[in-house]
């Protein structure tokens, strides 16, 4: 049986294990070196508890997923509707709609936190990332070329938002 819930801290090890799956794939995340659980904990209890939540799909007991809403220039009042959201799949179940149900789950979710506009940060290399975001109504709102190095490989950094 599979369902989303806001993630717990016992969930950290396996939203890290996801992470590191992105990094080790390259060009999924501009993080080039990969985490411990326990340097996440801040991550993890400044999302836990400001309002800007962690969801996770979990499937017989394990995580498969997770979705993170974050601050966008955080402490900027005008900018208090506004947050990035970031999706990672576990890479064992990548294309198996995972990505699209957490997608659909956090718009409508969204609404209910209070949130005008959600936007997301890919590099322009992970054309997944960009194909999903699409399907679920966002639109490139801009891009900034070659802006990271991946050992001599550049790419850029395409922005995608969506009003929700």
């Amino acid at each position: 049986m599979s369902h989303i819930r806001l993630a717990t801290i016992t969930d950290l090890e396996s939203i890290t294990e996801i992470y590191n799956q992105a990094i080790s794939a390259r060009f999924e995340t501009a993080d080039t070196i990969e985490f411990a659980a326990n340097d996440r904990l801040d991550w993890f209890q400044n999302h836990s508890q400001n309002n800007y939540p962690i969801f996770v799909y979990e499937e017989n007991g394990k995580v498969l997923g997770w979705l993170s809403i974050s601050p966008y220039r955080c402490g900027r009042q005008a900018l208090r509707y506004t947050a990035e959201v970031s999706c990672y799949i576990h890479t064992n179940i990548q294309y198996r709609g995972v990505g699209s149900k957490l997608l659909e789950y956090v718009l409508k979710e969204g609404k209910t936190l209070g949130f005008k506009t959600f936007f997301a940060i890919v590099l322009d290399k992970n054309t997944a990332s960009a194909n999903i975001l699409k399907k679920f109504g966002f639109e490139e709102w801009g891009h900034l070329p070659n802006v990271a190095d991946f050992d001599g490989e550049e790419c850029g950094h395409l922005y995608f938002g969506r009003r929700i």
